[in-house]
């Protein structure tokens, strides 16, 4: 069985076991092309998209799919050098952390559930409090310190974009806990963790 990372399709002319002509979508990976011969037995049987991080080559995806797919605290989807999308999971009644990216813009866009966003110049005043769900996006200008909190009864299921660039190329943090160790190793100390 082949699998595809993609969440769009080349339709091609394929038979059925009658033998009768239909058009079938099947996915393109868009690195080689498949055999016809090989279309009828080998597409996939679902749609997932392969999570990792692309960056920095040309790259299209569902985003919306891959959001909702996504079950890590974090992962780098594509970072390139001007800027990076990672996509999030935050359990129920969990939060990003209270956090500040000194010289970096963010933006981040809610897929699934609802939460709240408090944001602010100093950490002991977070005063810009707004109410989250599907389809809102949040501007956090560097400098402001900031979190996203759960408050749904299922996972919120966000992306994030940094610009320039805040995590290394290939970054997973499967859970809170390891995002927190990876930042401290990685010198970012901008968390947080009281």
């Amino acid at each position: 069985m082949y699998y595809y990372p993609y969440s769009y399709y080349w339709h091609f002319p394929v038979y059925n076991d009658d033998r009768q002509f239909f058009y079938g979508a099947f996915p393109y990976n868009g690195m080689s092309q498949v055999s016809e011969y090989e279309m009828p037995y080998s597409y996939p049987t679902d749609n997932r998209i392969l999570l990792k991080d692309y960056g920095p080559e040309p790259f299209v995806v569902n985003i919306n799919e891959a959001t909702k797919q996504n079950d890590t605290f974090r992962t780098a989807l594509w970072t390139g050098h001007h800027l990076q999308v990672t996509l999030m999971s935050i359990p129920v009644g969990g939060d990003i952390g209270l956090e500040i990216h000194p010289g970096t813009d963010q933006f981040l866009r809610v897929e699934q559930g609802q939460g709240i966003v408090r944001m602010g110049k100093n950490k002991n005043n977070l005063n810009y409090v707004r109410n989250i769900s599907d389809d809102f996006a949040i501007m956090v200008p560097a400098k402001t310190w900031h979190n996203v909190t759960n408050t749904g009864d299922i996972p919120l299921k966000l992306y994030s974009i940094y610009a320039p660039p805040h995590h290394p190329f290939g970054t997973v943090h499967r859970t809170k806990a390891d995002a927190i160790a990876a930042e401290s190793e990685h010198g970012h100390g901008n968390r947080n963790t009281d």
